[in-house]
């Protein structure tokens, strides 16, 4: 019988899923920013991340202020920075491009935001983030980039086993996705190895064609013992 993991097909690989793409754009926005004060894109737009924060900050049975909080693949480091701003007072980014890292510095340090920004790359565990356990890692479309690699397939396995490798062992420790690429059925399929499926954020749907679907998906998984 297949399992629901090899029922989803491979993504085509694209410019989005290269460094080079990623480190050519963030020379551009550091560039803007320098120039314009230009924060860059907002992956998914302001309200993906506000949705993530609002939950985090909802549900105080599951975290708390001071826990220590990952986002992986933070670019401009926004999301970090609603998170400080919402009270979240121990919570660090990391990119695997420095001119990432770089923008999300001089942003958070004109914000005047407390925020630990490092370079880093969670198929790496060698990167200094990996010597820490966290209690949440945020993703908002680092999951999707890594999808479209030329090396996705094994890819997306080093990458859940490693988020689930940096997540607190003891109590509840949760993994928060937002995903433009995969359904809440497919991720739940594809994290089943790591992590059990606690909660859907509901998100923006549209009908096309008689059917109803989500431009994002958020979801909440928590580590398994």
């Amino acid at each position: 019988m297949t399992s629901d993991v090899e029922k989803i097909s491979e993504l085509d690989p694209s410019e989005l899923g290269k460094k080079d793409y990623w480190e050519n754009a963030y020379k551009l926005e550091l560039t803007n920013y320098a120039d314009h004060g230009d924060v860059g894109e907002v992956w998914f737009g302001e309200d993906a991340g506000q949705r993530m924060v609002n939950w985090m900050s909802e549900h105080p049975e599951y975290i708390l202020p001071g826990d220590a909080i990952l986002d992986n693949g933070t670019g401009n480091g926004m999301l970090c920075m609603d998170m400080a701003e919402e009270g979240f007072t121990n919570v660090t980014g990391v990119d695997y491009c420095q001119e990432a890292i770089l923008l999300a510095q001089k942003i958070r340090d004109e914000a005047g935001c407390d925020v630990d920004f490092q370079v880093g790359n969670i198929l790496d565990k060698t990167s200094p983030f990996f010597q820490k356990k966290y209690k949440v890692v945020t993703d908002k479309g680092t999951f999707d980039a890594i999808s479209l690699s030329e090396t996705a397939k094994t890819d997306k396995l080093t990458y859940i086993a490693n988020t689930a490798s940096i997540l607190e062992d003891t109590g509840c420790g949760l993994f928060i996705i937002t995903s433009c690429n995969w359904t809440e059925h497919e991720l739940t399929a594809m994290f089943a190895t790591h992590f059990k499926h606690l909660e859907t954020i509901p998100t923006p749907s549209f009908t096309f064609g008689g059917k109803q679907g989500n431009t994002v998906t958020t979801v909440i998984f928590q580590k398994l013992s």
